[in-house]
């Protein structure tokens, strides 16, 4: 539900108004936009009565939200999230690449791939640790020790750290840790959620492998639902009847989402199609879909990698997308004037 206040709602009868809420056990959300400011309400709002509320001399108007999520619905929150890491933005305009190897491999292999990327204009470092594979006898990533080795390529570029998060018992590791990953696999892991929401680390949610944008959205709930709101949403491609592509990206879901959820959206052109000459093009559309940032696996030798080189970008290949990348953000900044 949310209460929208009228433009000339004095503040200490705003505060009234969010205590009686708060005193029917629901928890509130007060949002202050330039032309509409309302209180989002979450619980069980059942039994309130909307024209008791409708009658307050500071309400405008009263509406229940009809979709199963809430926090993250735009009609709660009308104004863009916009999250900031590091003096980096997420979300209304604001664009950025978080780029790296699938897994981390050695130290003279992250750290090289590291600075190859900040070189190019890469935002944020990303390097499996904690590696789920389909397969039990797959390379597994090099747990603790990878953490230890996105630690020091922190310390020696300056580039904020993403990797996956795969056991809610590891989360004691993940303390240098700028944005944790929670992947495909465990989007719907609502535990894992659960607890992450109680967190102050922003989470990457990607979308899970056949799941829809609302179960997408409810999975995002959960941890908004913990006091969470740094949510950035991953789109990465969808299981499909297509056999070509690894992955089937689903290019509407970013406007889509953008139009009825708040939260800042990322694609992942990787993982989508697990070819690396499609990233470019991909790369390109979610730019031009408004998407706020993209994720692109880079190895400085994808024949020999460990895990998902044939989808990976040389440091070379990578600098040159990153060049079309910022030249289209760059156009599409002036459009928004910025």
């Amino acid at each position: 539900m949310i209460v929208i206040l009228k433009p000339e709602a004095n503040q200490t009868a705003v505060d009234h108004l969010i205590h009686n809420f708060e005193e029917m056990g629901l928890s509130t959300h007060y949002s202050q936009g330039a032309h509409t400011t309302l209180i989002g309400l979450i619980g069980d709002t059942s039994k309130i009565d909307m024209d008791i509320i409708s009658a307050n001399e500071i309400v405008a108007s009263v509406k229940r939200i009809s979709e199963p999520y809430k926090a993250t619905n735009r009609k709660f929150h009308p104004n863009d999230t916009i999250i900031e890491i590091n003096g980096k933005k997420f979300g209304e305009g604001f664009f950025n690449v978080i780029a790296g190897p699938c897994s981390i491999e050695s130290e003279e292999q992250l750290i090289s791939i590291a600075k190859d990327v900040k070189k190019s204009g890469a935002s944020f470092l990303r390097g499996g640790a904690f590696k789920p594979r389909t397969s039990p006898y797959a390379f597994q990533g090099l747990q603790n020790e990878g953490l230890k080795l996105l630690s020091q390529a922190k310390k020696e570029t300056g580039l904020p750290i993403v990797t996956e998060i795969m056991n809610l018992n590891h989360i004691d590791l993940f303390n240098d840790v700028d944005v944790i990953q929670v992947g495909a696999r465990n989007m719907q892991n609502f535990e894992m959620l659960k607890e992450l929401g109680q967190c102050d680390k922003p989470i990457l949610l990607k979308r899970g492998l056949s799941n829809t944008i609302e179960e997408w959205l409810m999975s995002a709930e959960y941890i908004m639902a913990g006091g969470n709101n740094n949510i950035i949403l991953c789109e990465r491609g969808i299981r499909t009847f297509e056999t070509m592509t690894r992955n089937t990206l689903d290019i509407s879901a970013i406007p889509l989402l953008k139009k009825i959820s708040h939260l800042p959206v990322i694609v992942d052109p990787s993982h989508a199609t697990g070819i690396p000459w499609l990233v470019k093009p991909l790369a390109k559309a979610a730019v031009v879909a408004g998407a706020d940032g993209v994720m692109i696996e880079v190895h400085n030798n994808p024949a020999k990698a460990l895990c998902d080189g044939p989808q990976s970008l040389t440091p070379i290949e990578f600098d040159h997308v990153m060049k079309i990348i910022d030249s289209m953000v760059a156009t599409e900044l002036k459009k928004m004037n910025r």
